[in-house]
């Protein structure tokens, strides 16, 4: 049994300046009072944190702030959904101690430190609203932990920071990479997307009650604590762990039906057409708005129909969006030709056919990055042309499905499992085949 550890979250990185409030009093270090609105900006390799009138309260290249009793502190301008078509702004609360640090060039990260059952009541209600069914919120907590434990485990193993990894060595006509959550220099997990969505204390009452009821549970494999992933919708079949990560097999993490009957996975470009184009009785098929308004945050709301959907490029756009994303000019596009496809038809390796370049681009996650102006929802997608030559097609229509890697819990599947009646454990079991529950502190 381990004692519950606190967690460092990255709540801004790299920014110019940061203005916020202590709500309550905070503390330094030798037990100077805080409190009120304040500034932050750098001065040399100095943090300088000044008061509502400008006037200097500490200058250091890292400032701790101590949180009293019931004291939060707000931060303006935090961005969330960095990258994605989400992207926005918004001022954010937070409980537990707040760090300034000073970066080599001239910037600040903000950290906050808190326990890690506080710290995931804030991430339950922030990747999905707090209104969802309280079994669903009770899975999600169980695999956020899960995660975040076996996360802290990997890092103590970890020597060098690795921001992201590359399955092969680049070539002048490959790129395989995949990006896992690296390792974060000054903090354990950033607290956006990257790692686990962490919006601070506008916790409901159920989001916590799940967190309370669930205190220090987390799935195992074989006597460990299980690196379980989540994804918001799968499209009615997850995917295995090497198709978005390591070429490596994890046992609990390998591809299943998301719906009350078995699905044939997808092992041809024939299978992949007529699943894309079909709308199977998967549990993450929703159409009552409704139900959706219930279970996401609004600005997930704003994404529309994310089970299928259908993405359209003219020849011009796509050429404009692959070279801001790769820095290649590939002349004209004339192909996009997947070539491997995981059982869920998420594509891991992708050939660009372009009049002056061709290469193979992988796995899942960059193939999203390179063909959209932020992410496509998912690398499970069909391609078909219209209008032009075989030499110069006038459009690309993508038509996919699915949200996200779309590997272990299928975050819009689970709710409608919940909503069904299935319990916490049963919907952990149907995600996680083979996993136990096991308490790793009280």
């Amino acid at each position: 049994m381990h004692q519950q550890p606190n967690i460092t979250v990255g709540l801004c990185e790299r920014y110019p300046f940061i203005e916020g409030c202590f709500q309550g009093l905070f503390f330094s270090p030798d037990g100077i009072r805080i409190s009120g609105p304040f500034h932050v900006h750098t001065k040399g390799a100095d943090v300088v944190l000044t008061d509502a009138r400008g006037r200097t309260i500490f200058r250091d290249p890292m400032i701790h702030c101590l949180a009293g009793e019931g004291a939060t502190f707000s931060i303006d301008g935090v961005t969330i959904g960095r990258n994605f078509h989400w992207e926005r702004q918004a001022s954010q609360i937070f409980e537990g101690n707040l760090t300034l640090v000073a970066e080599a060039n001239g910037t600040l990260t903000a950290i906050n430190t808190l326990s890690l059952e506080s710290y995931l009541a804030s991430v339950i209600s922030s990747e999905m609203s707090s209104s969802a069914p309280a079994e669903f919120l009770k899975a999600q907590a169980v695999t956020s932990r899960s995660w975040l434990m076996a996360m802290l485990e990997k890092k103590k193993k970890l020597s060098v920071a690795r921001p992201f990894f590359m399955t092969t060595p680049e070539k002048g006509d490959e790129i395989i990479r995949w990006y896992d959550r690296g390792d974060h220099e000054h903090f354990d997990v950033c607290a956006d997307d990257h790692c686990q969505r962490y919006q601070g204390v506008a916790v409901k009452e159920h989001a916590a009650e799940a967190v309370t009821s669930t205190k220090g549970l987390c799935l195992a494999w074989m006597g460990r604590v299980c690196d379980a992933r989540f994804h918001k919708a799968c499209g009615g079949l997850t995917d295995h762990f090497d198709v978005a990560w390591e070429d490596i097999k994890v046992p609990y993490l390998h591809s299943i039906s998301d719906g009350p009957k078995e699905f044939n996975r997808i092992e041809n470009e024939e299978a992949a057409r007529q699943w894309f184009l079909s709308r199977p009785d998967a549990y993450c098929h929703v159409t009552d708005t409704d139900f959706l308004k219930r279970i996401l945050p609004a600005y997930d709301f704003e994404t529309g129909d994310f089970f299928r959907w259908r993405v359209k490029y003219g020849q011009r756009e796509l050429k404009e969006i692959l070279f801001s994303k790769s820095g290649i000019d590939f002349g004209t596009i004339q192909e996009l030709i997947p070539l491997a496809r995981g059982p869920s038809g998420r594509i891991y390796q992708l050939k660009i056919v372009g009049s002056e370049k061709t290469m193979v681009l992988g796995k899942e996650l960059e193939i999203r990055r390179w063909l959209s102006p932020s992410h496509l929802y998912s690398s499970a997608f069909i391609v078909h042309t219209e209008g032009g030559t075989v030499e110069m097609p006038e459009r690309f229509v993508l038509t996919g499905g699915g949200w996200g890697h779309g590997i272990g819990l299928c975050q819009i599947g689970a709710a409608v499992m919940a909503e069904q009646g299935f319990s916490a454990q049963m919907i952990l079991a149907h995600y996680f085949p083979g996993t136990s529950l096991e308490r790793y502190y009280l």
